[in-house]
């Protein structure tokens, strides 16, 4: 687990692929900090703020302590937590750049997303901007800023456009592992407001970010 920066009051690191963000069965991010606050004699607990899909790796934050979490949230809820993707899109849109805005049901018997014409119970908001990098081979890499955290919103957002990621087969996606990857992250410190921005990239030898190495640099 790659640590990004590390104090008193939070910890930013790189969650790896097919780990739960959260508590859950299995590996999971909270054991995994908890453990390592132990092992360097700390008296901390990994409180999380937010959350990834277990497929999905990326740049997290998690609280120390609980004041250190009520602050993080506080960022969350008032719009000045940003959080940037890389997805490979099979296809591309017409648009190369644009904001998406949908109204999101997620049925938890299926665990799964889908858009809707209509507000009723259950429903949320989604909205997000993304950019085209490049295409190749059919694919294209696409730059993400979420301005809602929904549960798979990418994945389903992009998907009923016939927008598929690569490897999201829930979504009709071709097989492979999913290429979602949280590369940024800014968030204002919870001790100081200083705003902290923290970038990381996926794996260019694998498939499929293996097409875009020149644009991931």
């Amino acid at each position: 687990m790659k640590i990004f920066c590390e104090d008193k009051n939070l910890i930013v690191c790189l969650k790896p692929r097919n780990v739960i963000s959260q508590l859950g069965n299995g590996e999971n991010m909270i054991a995994l900090l908890n453990s390592h606050f132990k092992e360097n004699g700390e008296k901390a607990e990994a409180f999380p703020v937010h959350r990834l899909d277990k497929e999905t790796a990326g740049i997290m934050v998690y609280a120390k302590n609980s004041a250190s979490a009520a602050a993080l949230s506080k960022a969350i809820a008032g719009n000045n937590f940003r959080k940037h993707y890389y997805a490979v899109i099979k296809g591309s849109p017409d648009e190369k750049s644009g904001i998406m805005k949908d109204l999101l049901f997620h049925d938890k018997t299926k665990n799964k997303v889908f858009t809707v014409d209509k507000v009723r119970t259950g429903v949320k908001d989604a909205s997000l901007e993304y950019k085209i990098l490049e295409e190749s081979d059919g694919f294209c890499l696409a730059d993400i800023l979420l301005h809602t955290g929904r549960t798979h919103q990418i994945r389903a957002q992009f998907s009923s456009r016939n927008l598929p990621l690569y490897g999201d087969r829930k979504y009709g996606g071709p097989a492979g592992e999913l290429a979602l990857f949280a590369y940024k992250l800014e968030f204002p410190d919870p001790q100081t407001g200083e705003l902290l921005s923290f970038s990381a990239l996926p794996d260019t030898e694998e498939a499929p970010w293996c097409l875009f190495k020149k644009e991931l640099k």
